[in-house]
């Protein structure tokens, strides 16, 4: 557990506090090190030495630097990761929380950060995300952030059964 959240179960994110970086290899070495419990594991990633070696994600230092990001709070402490994903007329992003800080309604702000960095990147782009179906709280997290569900299917996923089904979530921010 981080030392800098380890006390802070009650911490809550503000936009304002949250930074983007470039992707760091000592950033995407810390994010090997996170684990989040069952069922959320899944999202632990490999040793990083593994992920370098078999160019994993951002162990592939050239989509490192192309798709991902790191997000700092103003004391430099690493509190999530983002990639960009670009898809024809689409930017797909693919997030993660600091395990201290998943559960406590933090998600929503940050997941509506990332999509307005994807917004700012690519103005003319539909901005998406996936989600396993069986992840509720992170389903409730993205559509407080202004996500809205627009499809449904299975596909091949990394670790556990050969596919799991996903939700494809929009995000449509309300007016002001």
């Amino acid at each position: 557990m981080s030392d800098s959240f380890q006390a802070f179960s009650h911490y809550k994110l503000s936009a304002s506090e949250m930074i983007l970086l470039p992707l760091s290899v000592e950033y995407a070495q810390q994010l090997c090190t996170w684990r989040y419990e069952p069922p959320y594991d899944l999202y632990n990633w490999p040793a990083w030495e593994d992920m370098q070696k078999d160019e994993i994600e951002f162990g592939d230092p050239v989509l490192r630097h192309n798709q991902y990001a790191a997000i700092v709070n103003k004391q430099a402490v690493l509190i999530g990761f983002a990639q960009f994903f670009p898809i024809v007329g689409v930017t797909r992003i693919g997030l993660g929380l600091l395990p201290e800080l998943c559960g406590n309604g933090n998600g929503a702000v940050f997941a509506a950060f990332l999509a307005q960095e994807a917004g700012r990147r690519t103005p003319d782009n539909e901005i998406d995300l996936e989600v396993l179906t069986w992840n509720k709280r992170a389903i409730r997290a993205y559509e407080h952030a202004g996500f809205c569900i627009e499809d449904t299917y299975s596909r091949p996923v990394p670790s556990g059964p050969p596919e799991a089904e996903f939700h494809c979530m929009v995000y449509r921010p309300k007016s002001s």
